[in-house]
């Protein structure tokens, strides 16, 4: 009963509004207003007074679409568009990445695409895209977030990791494939929220590439060998 009551054609406890939500003794009624339109239904009036009954009470796929929406965070890129993300662990990440990361290592870099958990494509820079080669026909075999520096020629590929795997060299190889016409120089990371979760996919990173994990925002992990080796004083 509780869509029927939401969508104002039902009334729980109009004898006693005050009775408890878990009461047994709870009854219901249909709201006089609804009994109104219904009663019209099959007549020259339906049309006319439904599209009245909605305008006041308003559709209840709308009230659910809002109150979805309010749960909605939102990401503003530096060309002012607004991408709007639905809960869930996995989004949580990539807005820290948007956030955070780009913060911190690429704050110059252009935001070119950003495809949300299920793998749909939530934000793509098309004039971007088409310069570099990248083909958004296979955009689902594209990593989470993808960044371009312009100044320093470099193409961030990241992908958030809360479900589905690292950037392990299976994952990396078909991203090459993909993207063998991009000339750019790339940069391949794997975002984690924590260390745990980090931990249970460190098997399975491929070398040269790089991690971030969102509890330590200021660092980077490098799978690269001895390309970092230096000392630290």
């Amino acid at each position: 009963m509780h869509q029927f009551e939401q969508g104002a054609l039902a009334v729980r406890n109009p004898d006693d509004p005050s009775r408890p939500t878990n009461s047994p003794n709870n009854v219901y009624t249909v709201a006089d207003e609804a009994l109104e339109v219904i009663r019209k239904y099959k007549t020259r009036e339906w049309e006319k007074a439904s599209e009245e009954f909605l305008e006041l009470k308003g559709k209840l796929i709308d009230l659910y679409d809002k109150r979805k929406k309010a749960l909605y965070s939102s990401v503003k890129l530096p060309n002012g568009t607004t991408i709007d993300f639905t809960p869930g662990k996995h989004n949580k990440l990539q807005i820290t990445v948007l956030k955070l990361f780009r913060a911190q290592f690429c704050a110059d870099s252009k935001v070119v695409y950003v495809g949300d958990a299920a793998r749909k494509l939530l934000h793509k820079d098309e004039v971007l895209l088409k310069r570099l080669h990248i083909p958004i026909t296979e955009h689902d075999k594209l990593p989470d977030v993808v960044l371009y520096n312009e100044s320093k020629n470099l193409l961030f590929l990241i992908e958030a990791v809360t479900s589905h795997g690292p950037l392990s060299p299976k994952r990396q190889i078909e991203m090459e494939k993909v993207l063998e016409g991009c000339k750019v120089k790339k940069v391949y990371i794997s975002a984690f929220p924590d260390f745990r979760e980090f931990k249970r996919h460190i098997d399975n990173i491929a070398w040269e590439t790089e991690v971030w994990i969102e509890a330590n925002p200021a660092h980077m992990i490098h799978f690269n060998g001895p390309k970092f080796l230096t000392v630290y004083e």
